[in-house]
């Protein structure tokens, strides 16, 4: 039973509780009738601030909804980065191992956010430049940070 159900029942029995208790037919300072329009008038003030916690809660709970669901497109967002950067980096060391000058050499590949990182030996500046060159013509490739060192120089 939800919190709103169980607040609806509670105020469906305190009704019924104070209507019965205002027609009993006792002597007192006021009439069978003032006694049920005093107990509808408190009634229909708590139905009022059920209605108001009600409106509340909804609002509330839409809020974290929302906050949710910001939050995982955040997550989904950054886990799709890391995926591309994953794709990003195979393809480079995919096409630097089919280059004949490069294939034979250790050059470590890291992306990050689409910027490439090449890290390593190379065994003369022109294939350093070539590894490069590689690397910018990959697709989603924003920038190529070349670390390469030049034996020969």
């Amino acid at each position: 039973m939800t919190p709103v159900q169980r607040n609806s029942l509670t105020i469906v029995s305190l009704l019924a509780i104070l209507l019965a208790l205002g027609a009993c037919d006792r002597v007192g300072d006021r009439t069978a009738g003032e006694r049920i329009d005093s107990a509808t008038a408190k009634t229909e003030s708590a139905a009022k601030a059920l209605q108001r916690d009600a409106k509340d809660a909804t609002a509330g709970a839409g809020a974290a909804l929302d906050n949710a669901v910001d939050k995982t497109k955040a997550m989904g967002a950054s886990a799709g980065d890391k995926i591309d950067d994953a794709l990003i980096t195979t393809k480079v060391k995919a096409a630097i191992a089919s280059d004949k000058d490069l294939s034979a050499i250790k050059i470590d590949v890291d992306t990050q956010n689409g910027v490439v990182t090449l890290s390593g030996p190379a065994p003369t500046a022109a294939a350093k430049e070539r590894a490069s060159e590689i690397a910018r013509n990959v697709k989603g490739v924003n920038s190529v940070d070349n670390q390469l060192t030049d034996k020969a120089g």
